[in-house]
């Protein structure tokens, strides 16, 4: 047996000296609709105060079919870009929409996340928010008569599921293209996942940049694994031991995956040597703090969050199918634009 006692109703009934009946509408909000006296109401949220009882979420999900919760579900929480997407949903969750926002992650494990998924189904959340981890369309789509579920950072091709991501392509070939225009002649690229549409947007502006500019796309320049940091570490590694130098320039394609190599190129020389010019998909004001002048494409994880939220409250109020969105990106530059990247 537990060693918690579970107030309930019936509990604060009794010590309130009033029936269940009152209790309940009092503690629901419905008081004065029902002409319960003053009196009487203070004395049962008395009672409710000083015993720190709320009232059952699920007993109200019963009756209003809402439980005032959304679910998110993303890879993982230690990825700063999908802690600050998390955070911010999370934020507007309960201040424009005064719901709860309960979050589980997959780590990047479709089985995880199918499981994840149905957890939330379990707890009656209103909607889910997926950064899904597999273009398994099946997966997800099996959810959509259940409630509304709604893609975010992350769109899965063959699914009719809305979505709500960030226009990489345009902006990761515009800081290519700037690395070109400014002498660059070798832009090495790590990715992630190439199944992921991350991986397909980022890599098709970095190819996007190679073609405007004329450069033609090296045997020994693109390589995707995942957007683990273990990645970036063994990718740079690799490609270090290869050559015996690092590349003129490299674009990484995460966060995660530009923590990885920044570890080898510190463990190997203490980032005395580096690539003349690193770039980064996502940003951290840790990049301040490096000798290395990193540029980094930053997401609006306020926008994100907001569209997504947009989306999944207009299929739960049936006003329509919402469209999918792409939010613009923006570039923090670290290295002056117009000057070689180090001296």
């Amino acid at each position: 047996m537990s060693q918690f006692e579970r107030l309930t109703i019936d509990d604060i009934a009794r010590l309130a000296e009033v029936s269940r009946t009152t209790a309940s509408m009092v503690l629901n909000g419905n008081a004065e609709r029902y002409r319960i006296s003053a009196a009487t109401v203070e004395r049962v949220l008395q009672v409710a105060r000083d015993h720190h009882f709320t009232p059952s979420q699920s007993a109200r999900a019963l009756r209003s079919r809402r439980s005032n919760t959304i679910g998110l579900v993303i890879p993982d929480l230690t990825n700063s870009a999908h802690a600050a997407l998390a955070q911010a949903m999370e934020w507007q969750c309960r201040e424009r929409y005064r719901y709860q926002l309960v979050i589980v992650t997959s780590d990047e494990d479709p089985v995880r996340e199918t499981e994840g998924i149905a957890h939330l189904v379990a707890q009656q959340v209103d909607g889910v928010v997926v950064v899904p981890c597999t273009a398994d369309a099946p997966r997800y789509d099996k959810w959509v008569k259940r409630l509304p579920i709604v893609f975010a950072d992350r769109r899965v091709a063959t699914s009719a599921i809305p979505y709500v991501i960030t226009d990489a392509a345009e902006t990761v070939a515009a800081l290519v293209g700037e690395t070109i225009e400014q002498g660059a002649r070798e832009v090495v690229y790590f990715g992630g996942q190439p199944e992921l549409s991350p991986s397909r947007d980022r890599l098709a502006g970095y190819r996007l940049a190679l073609e405007r500019h004329g450069m033609a796309e090296q045997s020994d320049w693109v390589f995707q694994r995942d957007y683990q940091r273990e990645s970036g570490y063994a990718l740079m590694k690799a490609w270090f031991e290869a050559h015996g130098r690092y590349p003129e320039a490299l674009f990484a394609g995460s966060i995660t995956l530009l923590e990885g190599l920044l570890e080898f190129v510190n463990e190997a020389h203490q980032l005395a040597q580096a690539p003349e010019r690193v770039m980064t998909f996502d940003d951290h004001q840790l990049l301040d703090c490096l000798p290395l002048r990193i540029d980094a494409i930053v997401q609006d994880s306020g926008l994100l969050a907001e569209h997504s939220l947009r989306c999944v409250f207009s299929l739960l109020e049936g006003v329509g199918a919402p469209e999918s969105i792409q939010v613009p990106a923006q570039i923090h530059y670290r290295q002056r634009r117009g000057q070689p990247a180090r001296t």
